[in-house]
């Protein structure tokens, strides 16, 4: 059987996981009835110290609502160059909702507040795009799962209130961040106006994230969900896996962390060129393929003829993921097919 290391995505829900999709109460969450979802929003947002939350299908559109909630359309949103809402998001802030971007380029996606802040152009008057809004992903994704530093994050956060300027957290696999750092999500959660999170990544849900700010902005983002075409019924059997992934499924997090360095580790001991293992935080492993005289492409090609299913995102990119239905013994036989295609390169 294949290895699955694409995503943290691939999941499959648990059978305990399932059983308690299969019990979950519900009702029309347009019409507001289901207890289920409704108790997942509260709860989430509490975790992180916000007036409320709203369920939404995707990560992408819990970005998306909450960055609408910031920024008007002409108005300026600025993010890290490889950050998620600006590489995967297809253009979305742009097509929905008129916000234009601009980007500042950081070494394995690491936060450091004033490249920021330095390019920040907030009240820009009638002829220039004014800044309203800055975005942060933790952890960052394609910067290969890093964990911004909570002293940048304060630091941004005083700059941008001296520029009168709002904060998004892209928290997509912050559960990583927190079991990483330590740090608690109330205190990641007090820098920022607005937070996204995904159950269905490291937490292993198989549908849903969270936009989380004030009751007003998340009663607003509620007509642009149903107006985006993202209105659900009865979907208190996903929220129901939501919260079993709370419950069950962040202490864990842990043993992804430890076994994506263990992959690091075992390949650059084979090629240091591809990954420095003292920069893999959480749960994914990032390999440059510049030293290669193949393409990111080429070698997924390679790996998956061995049974390795990897990602390449980049010409010279390629990426890994551990995750829950990935143990020790699929680790070890995964660095087996890692070190036989790349000695053979």
């Amino acid at each position: 059987m294949a290895i699955d290391l694409r995503s943290d995505t691939v999941t499959k829900p648990s059978k305990a996981m399932r059983e308690v999709i299969a019990a979950a109460p519900v009702g029309d969450d347009v019409y507001g009835d289901d207890s289920t979802v409704n108790s997942l929003e509260e709860r989430v947002a509490e975790m992180f110290g916000k007036e409320a939350g709203l369920f939404t299908p995707t990560g992408s559109l819990a970005n998306q609502l909450a960055i609408r909630m910031l920024v008007a359309p002409g108005e300026e949103l600025l993010a890290e160059t490889n950050s998620h809402i600006v590489r995967a998001e297809l253009g979305a802030a742009a097509t929905f909702s008129g916000i234009t971007t601009r980007t500042w380029p950081a070494k394995n996606g690491l936060l450091k507040a004033s490249d920021a802040l330095e390019i920040a152009r907030p009240n820009s008057g009638p002829y220039l795009v004014s800044t309203t809004a800055i975005a942060v992903e933790n952890t960052h994704n394609f910067g290969g799962g890093t964990v911004q530093p909570l002293e940048e994050i304060k630091a941004l956060r005083k700059g941008a209130d001296d520029l009168g300027v709002a904060l998004h957290l892209d928290g997509a696999r912050i559960w990583n961040a927190h079991v990483a750092s330590g740090v608690s999500f109330k205190e990641y959660g007090k820098y920022f106006d607005t937070i996204s999170v995904c159950l269905s990544k490291g937490l292993g849900a198989p549908v849903g994230s969270l936009m989380l700010s004030t009751k007003d902005r998340v009663a607003k983002a509620r007509v642009w969900r149903k107006r985006y075409g993202a209105g659900m019924r009865q979907i208190g059997l996903l929220a129901a896996a939501g919260h079993y992934a709370l419950d069950n499924n962040i202490s864990r997090l842990s043993e992804d962390h430890r076994l994506a360095k263990k992959i690091a580790v075992a390949v650059a001991e084979l090629n240091p060129a591809l990954i420095d293992p003292t920069t893999v935080d959480t749960n994914i492993v990032g390999l440059d393929l510049a030293s290669l005289g193949m393409s990111a492409a080429e070698l997924a090609t390679t790996f998956r003829e061995k049974g390795l299913w990897i990602s390449a995102l980049g010409p010279k990119y390629a990426r890994l993921v551990t995750h829950l239905d990935f143990n020790e013994s699929q680790c070890d036989e995964a660095i087996e097919i890692l070190k036989s295609a790349l000695k053979a390169k």
